[in-house]
């Protein structure tokens, strides 16, 4: 890594490599955390990637601790890049007021509201500066990376795969907030970060930005996975309605709804093999 680089921890995992990492962000303004899984083919050659984007309240440490995808990571060849859920220490009157905006909520986007607009530029940051970051630094294949998510994370993933079709060559979802301009997390979010004016909030809303293709973005398909014991369900994810623009655009989709599972890890490690495999077969070709 570079001179900004911190390796902060290194753990030998299934013949491959776990890594924490901290760097000053220069898209950010703050020093900034991610931890990388590197599969054990990433030793003889550079190997495809996939982004993973957490949920409300979690870190860079969540999908490496919780989600049990190294195990599969590594039989498949993959590695995994998680970054952080927001900027740490921007010290934005209020940002640590509420567990849905602010530290640990920053919705992958770039904030153009003060005082958010100084430091929360997530969309910015993940494609333009830490993705290039590990791809010059590591053995990882840039031309092939995928991106998934899991609940503000899967919002994360499908609007940044939307928005960079060039950049993501597949993409996939635990429990996404698929119309954040119709649910309150979204609504405060968006308020809060993109002013008041929702005429701009549809550029970052999975199922408005779906509704506008004129042809299928991801023709291989899109995998979401929903639990119908979801608490969240109803009023913040809206699953449908994204299902809906992709019947109208054309676009394959894959929804799957369990009976019995919740918003929380315990679903998302029971379904993650297929996440990976989803990826592998777009990304490993």
């Amino acid at each position: 890594m570079t001179n900004q680089t911190e390796l902060l921890s290194e753990h030998a995992c299934f013949g491959g490599q776990q890594r924490f990492y901290s760097h000053d962000s220069k898209e950010i303004g703050l020093p900034m955390r991610f931890s990388v899984f590197l599969p054990p083919q990433a030793a003889h050659g550079a190997v495809p990637a996939l982004l993973y984007l957490a949920g409300l309240t979690c870190n860079e440490e969540t999908f490496m601790v919780k989600a049990g995808a190294q195990r599969v990571a590594a039989e498949l060849g993959l590695a995994l890049i998680a970054p952080d859920t927001s900027p740490r220490g921007a010290s934005a009157p209020g940002e640590a007021d509420s567990w849905d905006f602010g530290v640990g909520a920053g919705f992958y986007l770039d904030a153009t509201q003060a005082p958010w607009s100084s430091h929360y530029r997530m969309e910015r940051y993940l494609t333009a500066e830490l993705l290039p970051l590990v791809a010059s630094t590591l053995p990882i294949a840039s031309e092939r990376t995928g991106i998934f998510g899991h609940s503000m994370g899967g919002h994360g993933a499908l609007t940044l795969a939307l928005r960079h079709p060039g950049l993501f060559k597949s993409v996939s979802a635990f429990a996404p907030i698929c119309a954040p301009t119709h649910c309150p997390w979204g609504r405060k979010a968006f308020t809060g970060y993109l002013g008041s004016d929702e005429s701009s909030w549809a550029a970052h809303d999975a199922t408005a930005l779906m509704m506008q293709t004129k042809t299928a973005p991801f023709p291989g398909g899109i995998l979401i996975d929903q639990g119908l014991a979801d608490k969240f369900l109803a009023e913040q994810l809206h699953p449908h309605l994204f299902e809906a623009a992709c019947r109208s655009a054309g676009q394959p989709l894959t929804l799957r709804r369990h009976v019995g599972y919740d918003h929380g890890y315990y679903f998302i490690t029971t379904f993650m093999a297929d996440h990976l495999r989803h990826h592998a077969r777009h990304l490993t070709a």
